[in-house]
């Protein structure tokens, strides 16, 4: 069984667990991307056109119980936090450019032939080739950590190791920690 006969086979077993996971049909489920602690998915894959149009949220996190979690602390304004700090550590801006570099290019290694023909022929590319995670265009801004979490669980990334420390309660000081430097 090749990839592509992998992908669709998950899809076909999960499709209505994530279904019902999503309270709704799935547009454009490609692939199950992340498992929890269940064996169940927790995050999918996401196709880059849906319904003829760019949709640069690669992954999507379908787990209700970590999706609650991820709510109750952006309600908390944990969001704001971080984003102030943001503001203040170029360094964590570095980080969070990689990310989205990073994810870029992961996301255009995953497009079909048929995703890149409708992108190109509509003049839509740049939808994609300018989003990082969770279709952001201001590389230093979070907007959202249910996205972040998501690509986090399939590829690590800076945003969603803070929200790991704040999922696991262990935030005791700044919320980006400072990484050892070199002498």
């Amino acid at each position: 069984m090749n990839d592509a006969e992998k992908k669709a086979a998950r899809v076909a077993q999960w499709h209505p667990f994530v279904a019902e996971c999503l309270g709704r049909e799935p547009r454009g489920f490609r692939d199950v991307a992340a498992l929890n602690t269940r064996g169940q998915p927790s995050v999918i894959e996401v196709c880059s056109v849906v319904d003829g149009k760019p949709f640069p949220t690669l992954y999507w996190l379908i787990d209700a119980a970590l999706s609650l979690d991820i709510d109750r602390l952006e309600a908390a304004g944990w969001i704001a936090k971080l984003q102030y700090e943001i503001a203040h550590s170029s360094e964590f801006q570095r980080r969070m450019y990689t990310d989205h570099r990073a994810h870029i290019e992961l996301r255009d290694s995953l497009l079909s032939d048929d995703e890149r023909r409708v992108l190109s022929a509509n003049g839509m590319a740049s939808a994609l080739s300018d989003r990082g995670i969770g279709g952001i265009s201001e590389p230093d801004r979070v907007r959202c950590f249910h996205t972040w979490y998501a690509a986090h669980l399939v590829v690590p990334n800076s945003v969603g190791a803070v929200i790991d420390r704040l999922l696991s309660g262990a935030i005791e000081g700044p919320l980006i920690e400072t990484p050892p430097v070199d002498i």
